[in-house]
């Protein structure tokens, strides 16, 4: 049995709310990160034997290659994440997101099992009303989704993996994150009470952070029937427009107004309609619905009230 995992990026949103979940199922888990948001999400997993963390760059060979020895599961989570913090610095956008993973690939042994986190905004601009599955046209309109879609591309070419095409992840984590688009206007929502909606009636997909962790280890338990392919992986009832959050927001809190901009645009132009029958067929669904994230944010947000908890 796979017993061995390395997860690079563990420390960020994501991973500290997988980690603890993949030490629950008694897996050994190395974790290599550079902490760059100084983030301390991972001290409450420290007293667990089974973690070894070490504190370095996914991108330096010699780092990598001592981190891979002995794992049998690869879960290549470090990523420089969502538009605006790859085009603020283009170079660690392209050398994380896509040049360590092809580091990665030259070093991996082929028995190491990689189950990689891509992401659906490579659908870009979508086919209108039309559902993107995982046959649709690749057309990414951002620096992030290309990096990313051209990693996935890479990993699938390798085999012996699995890969995630995830919805706009959303909720609570260890490693807060606040600049994602769900979590962002929930906190203006409790905050400012106010919102301008730029290009309101675009739709996206969305996936709770924890339902994504649990996807990983659907993965693990399911990889020889998943293995070499790619997956939509979202809240299907969570095909929503801009202006259907808001209204949703809105419902757990009467007193937020939120207005559409009538002329000004969104530099984030991602509009898509996405399914996820795909995995959902393979017996995965994810659990936690976006009225349920928005209750946890609002109390979340009783904690947190400096805004200082973003990639941006």
């Amino acid at each position: 049995m796979d017993k061995n995992v390395l997860v690079t990026g563990g420390a960020g949103y994501l991973g500290a709310v997988l980690v603890p979940e993949l030490l629950k199922k008694e897996y050994n888990v190395t974790v290599l990160d550079l902490f760059i948001y100084g983030q301390d999400s991972l001290l409450d997993c420290c007293y667990d034997k089974r973690l070894k963390i070490i504190r370095g760059d996914c991108r330096d060979k010699e780092v990598l290659q001592a981190a891979l020895k002995g794992q049998d599961i690869i879960i290549p989570l470090a990523a420089i994440v969502g538009f605006p913090a790859c085009d603020r610095d283009k170079t660690a956008a392209v050398s994380t997101n896509r040049d360590a993973i092809r580091t990665l690939l030259s070093l991996a042994a082929p028995e190491q099992k990689i189950i990689f986190p891509c992401t659906n905004s490579g659908y870009g601009i979508g086919q209108g009303e039309q559902f993107c599955d995982e046959t649709s046209p690749i057309q990414p309109i951002s620096l992030y989704g290309q990096t990313k879609m051209e990693a996935e591309r890479l990993i699938l070419e390798r085999g012996n993996c699995v890969t995630f095409r995830f919805a706009t992840l959303f909720g609570v984590s260890p490693r807060m994150r606040t600049d994602l688009l769900v979590n962002d206007f929930v906190y203006r929502a409790v905050n400012d009470r106010s919102l301008v909606v730029f290009e309101g009636d675009f739709v996206r997909n969305y996936l709770h952070v924890r339902d994504a962790a649990r996807a990983f280890l659907f993965a693990i338990e399911h990889f020889e029937q998943m293995k070499g392919q790619t997956y939509n992986c979202g809240l299907s009832d969570a095909n929503l427009t801009k202006l259907e959050l808001c209204a949703g927001i809105k419902a757990h809190l009467p007193q937020f107004e939120y207005i559409k901009a009538e002329y000004a645009a969104d530099p984030d132009k991602r509009n898509y309609y996405v399914s996820n029958a795909k995995i959902e067929h393979l017996g995965y669904r994810a659990q936690y619905t976006m009225d349920e994230g928005i209750e946890e944010l609002i109390k979340a947000y009783q904690v947190i009230k400096k805004d200082n908890y973003g990639n941006n």
